[in-house]
């Protein structure tokens, strides 16, 4: 069992790391049903993930 808590996240409530994963896999697959785009922060920077994995920067301005 304390194999188990060191591998487990820090936060005092560790099922939200999980709930957050579940919410974005469940996003992707909604995405592609919909043949939608997903938006995301990426490394200080928002960026929109298509269906077929492609990854492009998320410019607001002009955005429909």
């Amino acid at each position: 069992m304390l194999k188990q808590q060191n591998n487990e996240s820090k936060r005092k409530y560790g099922w939200v790391d999980k709930w957050a994963k579940m919410t974005g896999e469940r996003a992707r697959i909604d995405a592609k049903v919909n043949n939608t785009y997903i938006i995301y922060d990426k490394n200080g920077l928002l960026v929109k993930e298509y269906p077929n994995g492609k990854v492009v920067p998320f410019h607001d301005v002009g955005e429909s």
